[in-house]
């Protein structure tokens, strides 16, 4: 797959005020992310189609990338460039036939590395694993040790995600392990200055390349 899917990988957080969301993920782009999931659990189906509609205008203006959790008929609505499935949220093979080559499917395998190995030969463009540190998001996660990581360096074809608790102490070590790409919601919208701690983790990635 390209580099767009290295770096920092923004998780929209859940909030009912769709501008402050919007001006939030802007702050992301504008520190260098290129990479943006709408994951939104909460809102009704009119409020998340226009929320996708928004974010899919304001990352095409920033040349970034917008993925769709769990949400086959919107990522089509909002012409999104791929789609995220967590293990119950659909049939990976039956998505990647229906999204076609030109879309990013993405999975979530927890900790499992065999699911990931599935994943991975049925067409998941990336992996995710985790919870690799406890999260405020999924407290109740399992665990995903970080050798998950090193494993996949010779086992998987497909790009690695990792998530959970990941904050600017802690992203290193998964770099260096071999995570592709950090997907971080809590460290990155909660930050007093968003731009500048996605450019942050945009400097970990550069300054990891060989």
């Amino acid at each position: 797959m390209p580099n767009r899917l290295r770096g920092l990988y923004a998780i929209t957080p859940e909030t009912p005020d769709g501008e402050r969301l919007l001006a939030d993920v802007e702050a992301a782009l504008a520190g260098g992310c290129r990479i943006v999931q709408y994951r939104d659990k909460t809102s009704p189906p009119q409020e998340r189609v226009a929320r996708a509609h928004a974010l899919r205008r304001l990352t095409r203006s920033r040349d970034a990338t917008l993925v769709i959790n769990d949400d086959m008929a919107l990522a089509f609505l909002a012409n999104a460039d791929g789609l995220h499935l967590g293990h119950e949220d659909g049939n990976l093979a039956a998505a990647r036939a229906i999204l076609g080559p030109g879309r990013i499917l993405g999975a979530s395998c927890y900790a499992d590395f065999s699911a990931a190995q599935k994943a991975s030969m049925t067409g998941a463009d990336y992996v995710a694993f985790g919870a690799v540190y406890p999260s405020p998001t999924k407290p109740n996660a399992q665990s995903a040790a970080v050798d998950l990581f090193f494993r996949a360096k010779s086992g998987l074809s497909a790009t690695t995600c990792a998530i959970g608790g990941i904050t600017l102490a802690n992203a290193p070590a998964l770099i260096a392990a071999g995570a592709d790409l950090l997907a971080v919601i809590t460290d990155l919208f909660s930050a007093p200055d968003i731009a500048n701690r996605a450019a942050a983790y945009q400097r970990l990635f550069e300054e990891a390349q060989p």
